[in-house]
């Protein structure tokens, strides 16, 4: 990836990638014609979020030089990273909400799951959050059906009419509903939302057969209200977008990022609004994976560090890792997504001194605006970026020299909280920088731990602007073995999204004992979801013969509460083909747990879900390996660096990253950095460019 011109082009060419975060957007291009990958960044607008998308395209097509008159021709399609319904949860701006559910069953959300955090020993000092809908907006409608959908007791329209209207003279436009059992039967929903368009047609509804075809109504209402939610907002960003596209041509292709590791277009993620809550870092986790990979390396965690928090994943046989049991917020979400943690230790992350004096750092962000106090934009309290310039560890200017830093007000802000904690300004600003990398870490433990994976058995891939600050840290807390920093690290995010396929997901919950699964009960559900993964993917404008499908299923054995995911093989549903899911799941079961039951007749395995992905591929961006003959890059200079506080400051060098080649070995101290990010490379560590010029870094005794 580079910020060069291309060879010439065809019309109609270019894929872009953009990645809006809480600090930057990040840009990257893809000209098919030409195989040539174009980034770049620009500062993102919060107030208006479609500023900075806007002004991220002409950018990039400044970068590779497309004259105005060509630019309507010359976009292939764009792809979107978003945070939209991501923020709006996290940040708990969840407007007025309206619950319809089976009567006799209104304070399912009130009773929830009776789960306390941190175990019961905290039921004394925790207080019951607020519920997504308050009781008083719940109401019911008679009607009733059983776990196999058929009716025991008939809808009641008169009741769901009164509900409707009821709802419509309390202006509350955004409802979810969701009825008992209604992943086996949709009737009594759909037909909820029929009265609903005829009694109170300026309501957005959402129904949960349509949302969350499973089980367990209280995750299944939650992930239903959470779609509802998120709908209004997200559907006006993606709208306002969309419209101000149409300026570049009628029609542009515009797809959004999904959780579960594939986009959507907007005309059909405005339906499934949920499915986008977790956009951005599922592209920065393929992106990485595809790129740790490409480098030879299969069992990697991802650090995906930005101006608001950081981000990490587990990727394993070059996949990331998946989940239903996810949330965000304090709100359950069972749609599928990548496996993310999220840990307020971004570059805009505040620091701060508790009611007893100790310094803490995050979650609170100062974001892109105001942002640090070096941004010169308002900022008033010390970050993490601030620590960085007060130690020297960032240059004075950030892109390229787009962004100067105001380093006399990170180090006036920095002095007078060192003053308060009685330390000297760098023993200060390490304090910061070492507390967020403790953040990180334990971000990272938390992730595998829970899996029963050792932390040492994996490489670390740091990307985003922050994410490659503190790598050196990390090797020495986590006591991993090597850290892989790609090209262009603050733009994976942009380039993942360039190497994702569209996707939709598809379940239905069938509750079997495997003694008594039935095969041809089995093949019938997933030749249904199948049919309707292949109708997506139609109306995606995938032809027949590019589909392909993925099918998994949710199993455990008879009497536990949670499940575990296995693939299902290809081929016809034959008893044969059962018996190996089974048995796939006792060693997935084995993996996660340490133990299985796998020769214990008295143990049953029970089926619960059924998948199917549909996917229809795209063509990804080849990463090739760099051949060379240019001389070892030199420093450009110098400049002071304090990596301890108790040494003080060393004159570094600082290398050039986009000079490196090939084979090139770096030992710190050091500074490496290029447009968008920096890698301050400490003493006792070597980094080594690969044949694709990524970094990798290890302790230097590791590395000769």
């Amino acid at each position: 990836m580079s910020e060069t011109s291309s060879p010439a082009r065809t019309p109609g060419s270019i894929r872009i990638g953009i990645d809006t975060g809480g600090t930057f957007t990040d840009v990257v291009a893809f000209d098919q014609s030409t195989g040539a990958l174009l980034t770049t960044k620009t500062p993102s607008t919060p107030a208006d979020p479609a500023e900075g998308f806007l002004a991220g395209i002409a950018k990039i097509l400044d970068v590779a030089r497309v004259p105005s008159t060509e630019r309507a021709g010359a976009i292939d399609a764009v792809s979107h990273g978003t945070t939209v319904a991501t923020n709006q949860l996290l940040e708990g701006k969840v407007d007025r909400l309206g619950f319809i559910t089976t009567a006799g069953y209104e304070a399912m959300l009130e009773i929830a799951r009776q789960s306390v955090p941190d175990g019961y020993g905290n039921s004394y000092f925790w207080v019951k959050p607020d519920r997504i809908v308050p009781r008083d907006l719940v109401r019911g409608v008679e009607g009733r059906l059983d776990h196999t959908g058929a009716e025991l007791r008939p809808f009641d329209e008169h009741r769901a009419r009164r509900v409707a209207r009821w709802f419509r003279e309390r202006g509350i436009d955004t409802l979810g509903v969701c009825f008992l059992h209604a992943y086996a039967n949709p009737a009594h929903e759909e037909r909820m939302r029929e009265i609903l368009a005829e009694e109170h047609p300026s309501a957005i509804v959402s129904i949960s057969s349509e949302v969350l075809r499973e089980y367990r109504e209280y995750e299944r209402a939650m992930t239903t209200l959470v779609d509802a939610a998120v709908k209004p907002r997200l559907s006006r960003y993606v709208g306002n977008i969309t419209t101000r596209l149409a300026e570049y041509r009628e029609g542009l292709p515009f797809y959004v990022m999904k959780s579960n590791g594939g986009v959507l277009s907007a005309g059909e993620v405005v339906h499934q609004p949920i499915t986008t809550v977790l956009s951005g870092p599922a592209a920065g986790a393929l992106g990485a994976a595809l790129i740790a990979r490409s480098a030879g390396f299969d069992k990697v965690l991802t650090c995906d560090g930005g101006g608001t928090s950081t981000d990490v994943t587990v990727v394993v046989d070059g996949e990331p890792t998946l989940t239903t049991e996810g949330s965000v917020g304090g709100y359950p979400s069972k749609i599928p997504m990548i496996d993310v943690v999220t840990v307020g230790a971004g570059g805009g992350s505040i620091a701060w001194l508790s009611a007893e004096g100790s310094l803490k750092v995050g979650p609170q962000s100062a974001g892109a605006d105001p942002g640090p106090l070096c941004y010169a934009k308002g900022g008033t309290e010390v970050t993490v970026t601030d620590a960085h310039v007060v130690l020297g560890r960032i240059p004075p200017r950030l892109l390229g020299g787009e962004i100067p830093l105001d380093v006399t007000a990170a180090r006036t802000g920095v002095d007078a909280l060192a003053t308060r904690l009685g330390l000297s300004p760098e023993a200060c600003a390490a304090g910061i920088l070492e507390i967020s990398a403790w953040n990180q870490a334990n971000a990272l433990r938390q992730l595998t731990v829970k899996r029963g994976l050792d932390v040492r058995d994996f490489a670390l891939t740091t990307f985003g602007g922050s994410g490659s600050l503190l790598l050196c840290r990390l090797i020495d807390i986590l006591d991993i073995p090597t850290v892989l920093v790609p090209p262009n690290p603050g733009n994976v995010s942009a380039f993942g999204l360039l190497t994702v396929d569209v996707k939709n997901d598809y379940v239905l919950t069938h509750v079997r004992l495997h003694a008594a699964l039935a095969p041809a009960e089995v093949a019938e559900v997933y030749d249904d979801l199948t049919s309707r993964a292949a109708a997506a993917l139609l109306a995606e404008g995938f032809t027949a013969e590019r589909h392909r499908f993925v099918r998994t299923a949710d199993l455990r054995y008879f009497g536990q509460a949670f499940e575990v995911r296995v693939a299902v093989p290809a081929g016809p549903i034959e008893t044969s083909l059962l018996d190996e899911v089974a048995a796939r799941f006792h060693a997935e079961h084995r993996a996660l747990y340490g133990y299985d039951f796998a020769t214990d007749a008295t143990q049953q395995v029970e089926w619960v879900n059924l998948r199917v992905s549909g996917i229809g591929p795209i063509r990804r961006p080849e990463i090739a390996p760099v051949s060379t003959s240019a001389p070892h890059a030199t420093p450009t200079g110098t400049r002071p660096v304090c990596f301890d506080a108790d040494r003080g400051y060393l004159e570094t060098p600082v290398f050039p990253r986009p000079d490196l080649v090939p084979g090139q070995e770096i030992a710190g101290p050091a500074i490496i950095e290029e447009f968008g990010a920096c890698v301050p490379l400490h003493p006792g560590f070597v980094a080594r460019v690969d044949d694709y010029l990524n970094l990798i870094v290890t302790r230097e005794e590791s590395d000769r």
